[in-house]
């Protein structure tokens, strides 16, 4: 039977994996999809770990990436910075400092703000409220609300976005999910319609709602972060399926 889609769009953390764990069968359904023809591409938020990184994780999980089918949020952000001839005042994790290099710093006239974990303490968060008081602009590295790793579930970087944009009386500029211009983006490196790309995710709203939004199809997982009764927040032409296994059982 012929999908409805060309294009196959894979959140990472929760489709493919969770933490440093492999979801059960996630290779073997990339693989599947490579051999039906479809076009792929990977898509994530994810703040805490550079684009090689996320490779060669992806690599030794058995996923094959190509560098030009992974689009993440921090990326998104610098090329958005560098267009503009920004300054940021950078509020990110360590851990992805090398995909930033090149980003001049010194006198900072905007704000880039991702998950930064213990960083984002009171003085720096104040610091970047200061500045976006000022006038200076907010970016924000994805706006999910949370996420999971092996354990429990963790503050991503939404929810402090949200407290700079509500004190400093501005809105913040997402980039990545749920953003239109990020999943825009990727459909223009596709030779498809948007309503021809399916995006798979774990993330009622930044997932999923994000893309229906952007006019793509949208599926929710059961995995990852998923809780019960997700499937009740869903747009009402959004699937649901128990895992990325389930698109070619």
């Amino acid at each position: 039977m012929t999908k409805p889609y060309q294009a196959l769009f894979l959140d990472l953390d929760g489709v493919l994996f969770v933490g440093s764990e492999p979801i059960p069968g996630a290779a073997e359904a990339v693989k599947k999809a490579r051999n039906e023809g479809l076009m792929l591409r990977f898509l994530t938020n994810t703040a805490t770990q550079p684009r090689q990184q996320l490779i060669a994780k992806l690599v030794s999980m058995g996923i094959r990436v190509d560098e030009d089918e992974l689009y993440t949020a921090p990326l998104a952000a610098k090329h958005y910075i560098q267009q503009r001839g920004l300054r940021p005042y950078c509020l990110i994790h360590k851990d992805i400092r090398c995909d930033m290099a090149g980003l001049d710093e010194t006198d900072p006239n905007c704000v880039l703000l991702g998950d930064a974990r213990d960083d984002l303490n009171y003085q720096n968060l104040n610091q970047a409220f200061q500045l976006c008081s000022n006038g200076a602009p907010l970016i924000g590295i994805g706006m999910n609300r949370y996420f999971k790793n092996e354990a429990s579930l963790m503050l991503d970087a939404g929810p402090f976005i949200r407290a700079i944009e509500w004190a400093a009386s501005i809105e913040a500029i997402i980039m990545g999910k749920p953003g239109k211009h990020f999943f825009h983006e990727v459909v223009n490196s596709t030779p498809y319609r948007a309503d021809q790309c399916l995006m798979v995710g774990d993330d009622v709203i930044g997932d999923v709602e994000g893309a229906v939004h952007a006019g793509l199809m949208g599926c929710l997982v059961r995995t990852g972060k998923y809780r019960e009764g997700d499937e009740d927040k869903l747009p009402p032409e959004a699937g649901v399926i128990d895992s990325i296994c389930s698109l070619f059982s």
